[in-house]
């Protein structure tokens, strides 16, 4: 077999020249003829492509995490507002505004996660019975927006009615809402044949107006008052020391009335919630002991204090020249205590600092 060295043109001699019809048809043109050969893009660097992906996404501080932009957490909010409109599902938003239309309609505008739900005065559920007509009619309005804007703050439920999608607001219903919490958790029965609430059972409540002497409670789709007598063992000179629009607070559900989720109502208070007794509280103080307090309220020339260790106490005179008037801080001097009431019985013997 030959060697392929020797297959070689001796040095000096050039190959033999290709025959013409070997020779490409664009190498037999003129170079300045050619046409020019595209260039293909260079391919983009992995580092390159990899930069681009990650402007798609939030570098976040824990490894592997994802953070939702603001448009991605809209989107998915209004769908829920969207599926609760299709499916009937109660959702719970805070009242943030009190409008009147043009027409003269009254809405209460309740924020759900940033989206704007209107909701009509008359399926708020603040009017029980038949509405009036007339000039009566205009003055229970009148009486109703005033109850709202004093509920500004406060969280409610709601169901969803109707919703737009271009731009993106909704109506509602609070009356919807609460009727059918009401049948879910006072009427239905369980397993056992007794409802979620009964009479003597401990829930939780949110609280939607609050005044100096009385707050009122939603429980379960029911509203009730609670007098001040009832929100504590301790006498309270101002509810609203305590007690704010939105809270929520442990309630318990006295007495329920009504077989049907239109005429149901409900007693509750918060006194009997709270441990111990006023019995327990007298042990805090005794005979001839002096003791400082604030007054809650005067009646009929009785003087009520609140001790600063909780006891409650009543004083019939006042050593000070000066009248007690309410929240004054006092120096009480005890004369007797009684068990029965559970109150310390004495004389206010100086007035500490008065509130002017």
């Amino acid at each position: 077999m030959d060697d392929p060295l020797t297959l070689a043109p001796p040095p000096g001699e050039e190959p033999d020249a290709p025959a013409p019809e070997d020779v490409p048809a664009e190498e037999m043109q003129p170079r300045a003829a050619r046409p020019r050969r595209r260039r293909e893009a260079p391919a983009t660097p992995p580092a390159a492509s990899r930069r681009m992906a990650d402007r798609e996404r939030v570098l976040t501080i824990e490894a592997r995490d994802e953070v939702q932009t603001e448009a991605e957490r809209e989107a998915i909010i209004w769908h829920e507002i969207q599926n609760a409109d299709w499916t009937h599902r109660i959702l719970t938003g805070t009242l943030d505004g009190v409008e009147q239309t043009e027409s003269g309609l009254t809405l209460a505008v309740v924020n759900y996660k940033g989206f704007r739900v209107a909701i009509p005065l008359k399926e708020m559920m603040l009017h029980s019975g038949k509405l009036p007509n007339g000039q009566e009619y205009l003055e229970e309005m009148a009486r109703l927006r005033r109850i709202l804007m004093v509920r500004l703050g406060s969280e409610i439920d709601f169901v969803v009615k109707g919703h737009d999608n271009k731009s993106r607001s909704a109506v509602g219903s609070r009356r919807d809402a609460m009727l059918r919490k009401r049948q879910s958790f006072y009427l239905d029965k369980d397993e056992t044949g007794e409802p979620m609430i009964y009479e003597g059972r401990v829930v939780q409540a949110r609280v939607v107006a609050v005044s100096e002497k009385i707050i009122r409670v939603e429980v379960f789709g029911v509203e009730c008052a609670i007098v001040a007598r009832g929100l504590s063992r301790a006498w309270m000179g101002d509810a609203t020391e305590k007690y704010s629009v939105g809270d929520r607070i442990l309630v318990r559900v006295l007495k329920i009335s009504g077989s049907t989720v239109e005429d149901l109502s409900i007693t509750a208070d918060v006194r009997s919630v709270s441990s111990g007794t006023d019995q327990d509280n007298l042990k805090k103080c005794v005979v001839q002991g002096r003791y400082a307090g604030r007054v809650t309220d005067i009646r009929g020339g009785v003087v009520f204090i609140r001790l600063n260790n909780g006891v409650n106490a009543i004083a019939h005179s006042c050593y000070d020249r000066r009248t007690p008037g309410k929240r004054d801080d006092v120096s009480f001097s005890v004369t007797r205590l009684d068990p029965e009431q559970g109150v310390a019985v004495g004389i206010i013997t100086r007035i500490i600092k008065q509130n002017l």
